[in-house]
């Protein structure tokens, strides 16, 4: 990513072929992908990330072929509909799926939810594949950046020091992201989708962030009143929930609320 964005709006893909809930209607999804992705850049987000949010239940890893075929087809899609820098997500941790789609359609970046280190989610024990990762971002001769997260949402550590809720406490698996599994940014975001992260949590996070030099990023339970206070502490925010029509997560994407986003952001900046 040449520029770093702000303000990053989820692109929340429906149910693709070959997950429970598709409905059979391809030209359907294709249609509210680029209507989403319109909303969104129209708004004025700084860049996008398409995830494959309706394909539940998720593949703890590896997906099959026929979802990076989609994924790559419905991600070149939003490069040409938008003139905005565009990621990658394939859930629930497929960075090979995620990094060779980005690479195919032109995108700019991934998001990794288990990088480095492994966590325990409803798909079981998620573990990361940095050293996977690295060498195919090198192998395919991309400059395809790598966000990942650090206590992703919807997952429990296997061990270490922990809050009630099972979240670290503190900023220190940042070092390992960062320094031996090279990622170019770091996400932190909170226990479930639409749901805040603990404030103490992400100034520790953004304490070592500062110190490696990456950027941080809030992943989830942004609004238009707390991206003001949370971009006082973070470099950018990556906003789904939010901007859904009646803040419903799987709703079209509001261009009213994308715009109200966007200016509380730009209004804590002046």
């Amino acid at each position: 990513m040449t520029d770093l964005p702000r303000i990053v709006g989820m692109v929340h893909l429906p149910p693709l072929p070959g997950s429970p809930g598709f409905d059979g209607d391809r030209a359907a999804t294709r249609d509210r992908v680029r209507a989403d992705a319109r909303a969104l850049a129209e708004g004025g987000v700084d860049a996008l990330l398409v995830e494959n949010f309706g394909d539940a239940p998720f593949y703890p890893e590896t997906v099959p072929r026929h979802v990076v075929a989609s994924m790559t087809d419905l991600t070149r899609l939003v490069v040409r509909t938008v003139d905005r820098p565009v990621g990658v997500n394939v859930l629930r941790n497929d960075a090979t799926a995620a990094l060779s789609a980005a690479a195919a359609a032109g995108a700019d970046f991934v998001r990794v939810n288990v990088h480095t280190g492994a966590r325990v989610a409803d798909q079981g024990v998620i573990e990361g594949r940095a050293h996977e990762t690295l060498r195919l971002r090198d192998r395919l001769d991309t400059d395809v950046s790598i966000l990942a997260d650090t206590a992703v949402k919807h997952s429990a550590p296997l061990g270490g020091t922990t809050a009630a809720d099972g979240r670290t406490t503190t900023g220190d698996d940042v070092d390992d992201l960062v320094e031996r599994g090279r990622a170019d940014g770091v996400i932190a975001s909170g226990p479930r989708t639409g749901e805040g992260v603990d404030r103490a949590r992400l100034e520790a996070v953004a304490e070592r962030c500062g110190a490696h030099d990456v950027p941080l990023y809030v992943g989830s339970g942004v609004t238009a009143g707390t991206v003001g206070d949370l971009l006082d502490v973070a470099d950018g925010v990556i906003v789904g929930t939010a901007l859904k029509r009646d803040g419903e997560t799987t709703a079209p994407v509001d261009p009213s609320r994308v715009r109200a986003l966007v200016e509380a952001a730009d209004c804590s900046s002046d």
